[in-house]
């Protein structure tokens, strides 16, 4: 009898259903990305359009069509405003390190790499044919340095510009209409759903858009404390403020990653203060500047470890740090990079839909009591 229930016409509709939904957003994956992106412009921002409607014109309130026309035209200048500023300093950061030249660098650190070199050769890593550790280090930096790659880069995102336009308008597009019809794709949700379960899930869906709201505000607030403290640790150390600048979007936009992206960033930061300070005496400047760079990456860190992420994970998505760091892991085994990004935001969604819909099992009442 359960074997010809499951097989109920009704049944076989469902699975139907949802291989054709897999399939539709496997091939249409870019027009998903703008409704995801569109999406969560309009939970960061809707704030904005009801801050909007408390406002009266006379005896009027402004018009929800305009609230969300003057929201978008806002999130316009966010947008150009950032690019405007980061752009240029970081393509002006990569021309600088194309024209650094690479016997400069080695001159720099002679000392360090002849002791390198020694021990190298001690330890017979390379066998008997082993290359010079100078020539390494020399061709590695050829190839990282080199001005073709940056070219190339300048190519491919100019060849993307057109796509990039359009991405921008339908972004736009959708997320004006998400601004204005605060319900808009709830109520095209829920007419999958069963009449009997369309309030439960109209409700799972309103705490997802508070949680996820809260989490993506508050990733942009930790994103910010971070370009912040490492700008001015920089400048305090003797980076300079421009440095500084780039030192910081790098590191927090890394950040984003969990738990690598944070010493990608310091690294990647270090490197990139020390290529462009190499006019400094090793011993008596340089070395002391890489150490206090390592420093303000360490209290960065620690507070980032200590303040803001407690703040993000524990008071927006209300998840214990064991839960968020295997979630994370598992995320990471099974997508990479991309899953560690899109981790909590999934395992956020999973856990209020858990709560609605399964909340008599032990183990879904545990993980979802903060709810």
């Amino acid at each position: 009898m359960s074997s010809k229930n499951c097989l109920n016409p009704r049944s076989l509709l469902v699975v139907a259903g949802l291989i054709l939904l897999g399939l539709l957003v496997w091939r249409f994956s870019s027009i998903v990305a703008y409704i995801l992106i569109a999406s969560v412009l309009s939970l960061i921002t809707r704030p904005i359009v009801r801050m909007l409607g408390r406002i009266r014109i006379g005896r009027r309130h402004i018009p929800v069509s305009i609230r969300a026309l003057i929201t978008l035209v806002f999130i316009w200048i966010v947008f150009f405003s950032f690019f405007r500023i980061f752009i240029p300093l970081v393509a002006s950061e990569a021309q600088e390190l194309s024209n650094i030249d690479t016997e400069l660098v080695i001159e720099a650190f002679e000392k360090p790499i002849e002791r390198l070199e020694l021990w190298y050769q001690k330890m017979n890593l390379g066998g008997e044919d082993a290359h010079s550790l100078r020539e390494e280090l020399r061709g590695g930096l050829v190839s990282v340095l080199n001005i073709n790659v940056i070219t190339d880069l300048i190519a491919t995102v100019a060849s993307i510009l057109g796509n990039f336009a359009w991405a921008l308008f339908a972004i736009s597009f959708i997320t004006f209409f998400l601004l204005r019809e605060d319900k808009l794709i709830t109520g095209y949700i829920v007419t999958i759903v069963p009449t009997k379960q369309v309030e439960a899930f109209r409700h799972a869906l309103e705490s997802i858009k508070h949680l996820l709201r809260r989490y993506f505000v508050g990733i942009l607030l930790q994103m910010t404390g971070i370009l912040t403290m490492i700008t001015v640790g920089m400048t305090i150390v003797g980076v300079g403020f421009r440095h500084g600048l780039v030192i910081g979007l790098i590191a927090a936009v890394l950040n984003i990653i969990p738990y690598l992206g944070p010493w990608i960033g310091a690294a990647l930061g270090i490197i990139l203060g020390v290529a462009t300070h190499l006019d400094l005496d090793f011993a008596t400047q340089l070395l002391p500047m890489m150490g206090y760079m390592t420093l303000v990456f360490a209290i960065t860190q620690l507070t980032d470890n200590l303040v803001f992420q407690p703040l993000i994970f524990g008071t927006s998505v209300y998840a214990h740090p064991i839960e968020i760091f295997i979630v994370i892991m598992m995320a990471g085994s099974l997508a990479g990079i991309v899953g560690m990004i899109l981790a909590i935001p999934t395992y956020t969604v999973i856990r209020v839909f858990a709560k609605e819909f399964f909340n008599n099992f032990r183990v879904v009442q545990k993980l979802t009591e903060k709810i």
